[in-house]
């Protein structure tokens, strides 16, 4: 590989939603361009604190404009159904410690399981924090005796310090929000990227060809 996008989610987040969306429709591109994607699962509330960052719904002038800001989102990255549950936000450690289980264990899944997690709590309603509403929802894509042994293991020490550890080197790259990138090009450089609305500039710094936006004049519109 000639570069690589680490990106650090956690499920609370609906920009995190749609940044692994926006990954996953463009990774077949990034792959064939020689870029690896990694994704890791980290606690956005230990970045937040580590950081001194606020979550945006504290400060009333963002929780405003987090209004307008989210229901474009919605639309660009075609996740209409996005809605801020009821119970919103929840202490995610069960659901983000659970996610590092199934990437160690079962690598293949982890992706799926990850944008289950992010549709059922952002555009069906669900808990994902308790622990028998994740349970449900890790039975659509595992085993009776693998769930049971994804959410012990996440309780155990061993994945309680691989979230802690992950969130750390989070932070120890300068995080204080999630979506966070660490993105490393063809020339070996690193640079960080923050947000589900700087793609352009991380295609850019890849050296990636891509296309810019483009303004039509009027009476221009192509058909």
């Amino acid at each position: 590989m000639t570069g690589k996008i680490t990106c650090y989610l956690d499920c609370v987040s609906p920009y995190s939603y749609f940044a692994l969306l926006h990954l996953q429709k463009h990774r077949e591109v990034l792959e064939a361009h020689n870029v690896e994607i990694d994704i890791v699962p980290v606690f956005l509330g230990g970045i937040n604190v580590g950081s001194g960052n606020k979550p945006p719904w504290t400060l009333p002038a963002k929780a405003k404009y987090s209004k307008f800001d989210s229901e474009r989102a919605k639309k660009y990255f075609s996740a209409l159904n996005v809605q801020t549950p009821s119970f919103f936000p929840i202490l995610s450690l069960l659901p983000q410690r659970a996610l590092g289980v199934i990437k160690a264990q079962h690598p293949s899944l982890f992706i799926p399981a990850f944008l289950s997690l992010f549709t059922e709590m952002w555009e069906r309603g669900i808990d994902v924090s308790k622990p028998e509403l994740l349970a449900n929802v890790l039975s659509k894509r595992f085993s009776e005796s693998q769930v049971r042994e994804i959410v012990d293991l996440a309780n155990s020490p061993e994945y309680k310090q691989l979230l802690n550890d992950k969130t750390k080197e989070a932070l120890d790259r300068g995080a204080f929000g999630c979506p966070w990138y660490w993105v490393k090009n063809s020339k070996g450089e690193e640079e960080p990227f923050f947000g589900s609305d700087r793609f352009h500039f991380m295609w850019e710094y890849l050296g990636l060809p891509w296309k810019d936006v483009e303004l039509i004049g009027p009476g221009k519109a192509k058909i």
